[in-house]
């Protein structure tokens, strides 16, 4: 289940969703004016082909929209780059025609929205107005007694109780990811130096110190994000079991996901399939069942690692198709019943260093 209820500071917040891209693409009219523009605007040499060369500026825009960073920064994004540039040229092909490209653009965006709508994105703009309300209001002391609660050592300063505790704030609070760079030089950072002028880093630390001290720093971080504002795109996800009981319950489209997953994996030669194939299945059906991929939510593969070992699903035996199905099934109930009585929450943001309308000028007509 998507969750997406985060405050929108200030007001202004803009849900990416993928619907944008899902109405460019279906309308056909428009999609190939699209495609027409994209096009002319790549073919530098005007010959009605694409070069690898003449490809870069339309890859670099598709990283953008994904959220990478700039091609040479890493070799992981540098390899995804390279991926989607595979996508086009098919690993050998020097030149790309206008129909090659069309097609690989529309997998592409497609792809890109059935991540948005799966896991759709706010844009929020954070200008310390909702900052300013958290530590004026009533759950002020009882949130930070908590996290003073949780830092409190004798070997930190006052200064790094407080830039600790800023760290722990999150958008909910109207406090952008303390952990950018750009954020903790321009924002924390100038904020702690004004309240630490005096030279108060070795204050002893109480409690009492701390929740007044750290509420002047606040002020100042609030009285920063009013003049500099920082755009922060936040996704969260709620995995609580939800999207299990629905696949599940519909029996025309569980038996067709099933049988479409079932078909992909190896059997020997008497029609049976090793049991190591069922975490395969798992991702396979992942999805369908509103889970995330394997390995990229580690409490989620915990939860997963226990169903398994419950069930003794990891021993590799050989079994019968129907009796594979069966245990998918069975795992996958497992796992509904574990989400349902503890349900489990991630979320992330990152702060946007460049205006960020419909994910790149990828999109732009």
């Amino acid at each position: 289940m998507e969750s997406t209820s985060v405050k929108k500071s200030g007001g202004n917040g803009q849900v990416l969703d993928g619907s944008d891209i899902m109405e460019l693409v279906g309308n056909q009219e428009v999609f190939n004016n699209f495609v027409d523009h994209k096009f002319q605007e790549l073919d530098r040499d005007r010959d009605g082909q694409l070069s690898v060369k003449e490809l870069k500026p339309a890859v670099a825009d598709i990283g953008a929209a994904l959220g990478l960073p700039t091609q040479g920064s890493s070799p992981e994004s540098d390899h995804i780059y390279s991926e989607v540039l595979n996508e086009f040229t098919h690993g050998k092909q020097e030149r790309v025609s206008k129909t090659e490209f069309k097609e690989v653009l529309s997998d592409i965006l497609l792809g890109m929205a059935a991540g948005l709508k799966r896991d759709p994105i706010v844009i929020l703009r954070i200008d310390g107005e909702d900052l300013l309300e958290f530590i004026n209001g009533a759950s002020y002391e009882t949130e930070m007694v908590s996290i003073f609660s949780l830092l409190q050592s004798p070997d930190m300063s006052l200064h790094d109780h407080i830039l600790k505790a800023l760290e722990k704030l999150s958008v909910d609070q109207g406090m952008p990811p303390a952990s950018d760079s750009w954020v903790m030089s321009n924002i924390v950072e100038p904020a702690l130096r004004d309240c630490f002028n005096g030279g108060d880093h070795d204050k002893p630390v109480s409690q009492d110190t701390f929740l007044v001290e750290f509420k002047k720093v606040a002020e100042g971080v609030a009285q920063r994000l009013k003049e500099q504002p920082v755009i922060v795109a936040h996704s969260g996800n709620t995995f609580d079991g939800s999207g299990i009981k629905r696949l599940l319950a519909n029996k025309f489209e569980w038996e067709k996901t099933l049988n479409t997953v079932v078909e992909a994996i190896p059997k020997d030669r008497n029609g049976k399939v090793s049991k190591e194939y069922l975490r395969v299945a798992l991702d396979a059906v992942a999805p369908s069942a509103a889970l995330p991929p394997v390995g990229a939510v580690e409490e989620m593969d915990k939860v997963i690692g226990e169903v398994f070992k419950m069930m003794e699903a990891d021993d590799g035996k050989l079994v019968k198709e129907d009796e594979f199905k069966k245990l998918l099934a069975e795992i996958l109930g497992s796992i509904m019943l574990q989400l349902e009585g503890n349900p489990i929450s991630i979320s992330s943001n990152s702060v946007v260093h460049e205006p960020l309308a419909k994910n790149s000028s990828l999109l732009e007509p």
